[in-house]
């Protein structure tokens, strides 16, 4: 498995079962994913409504290095050095605070991510928008009272996140789940969705954070 995945896992292993002719093997490894989830993508079971990420333009492989990949089904991919060093960035332990103007955006930013990252446990939404539990859940059951008019919008977007706050949060939540793939996989478990088996670590959190509703 490659030592550092690509910030967006799921999006490069889309862009990479449409493009190329690695196999499912080569892509997990380099994605950070279980070879059946990337069986999933290419059936269309798995990450619909996902776009494709670019590697390439992103810096993070080079064509040759696929195009060599593609003739040797054991090589594996590597990532490609980074042209600069991403500085630490220390997130926030309290709310986060959302100018009243942008309150009302936040459905659309946890639509989006719900919808683009099903990967992420509902504590990295709350932390990362500064929303609640019990929103989430509503949102995610179209039981919210604003549900017709909720529309999938990119927080960056909105203005809610920074895009590398967006990428340090994928990166972590894809971590995440390599580990708990990995602790299954050893167990000879099947795999589960990300959300039922990272609940009980992220219940102590979610409840930290959690102290009421969006104002």
């Amino acid at each position: 498995m490659a030592a550092t995945p690509p910030l967006m896992p799921k999006a490069t292993a889309v862009w990479l079962v449409d493009n190329t002719s690695l196999t499912f093997e080569q892509i997990a490894d380099f994605c950070g994913l279980h070879p059946l989830e990337v069986k999933g993508i290419a059936d269309e079971d798995v990450a619909k409504g996902i776009k494709g990420q670019d590697p390439v333009t992103s810096g993070q492989l080079t064509r040759e290095q696929i195009a060599e990949a593609e003739t040797n089904p054991k090589l594996r991919l590597k990532m490609a050095p980074p042209k600069y060093k991403m500085p630490p960035v220390k997130m926030k332990k309290a709310p986060r605070y959302t100018p009243v103007s942008k309150r009302q955006d936040k459905p659309d930013a946890v639509y989006w991510i719900l919808r683009n990252h099903p990967e992420f446990a509902d504590a990295d939404i709350i932390k990362l928008i500064g929303t609640t539990k019990s929103t989430i859940q509503k949102i995610r059951e179209r039981s919210h009272w604003n549900a017709p008019n909720i529309k999938a919008v990119d927080p960056v977007t909105l203005g809610l996140c920074s895009q590398l706050e967006l990428d340090l949060a994928v990166e972590r939540a894809s971590q995440r789940r390599e580990r708990l793939t990995v602790k299954s996989v050893k167990k000879g478990e099947s795999l589960k969705p990300i959300g039922e088996v990272a609940a009980a670590e992220e219940t102590a959190l979610v409840d930290a954070e959690n102290s009421g509703e969006d104002k």
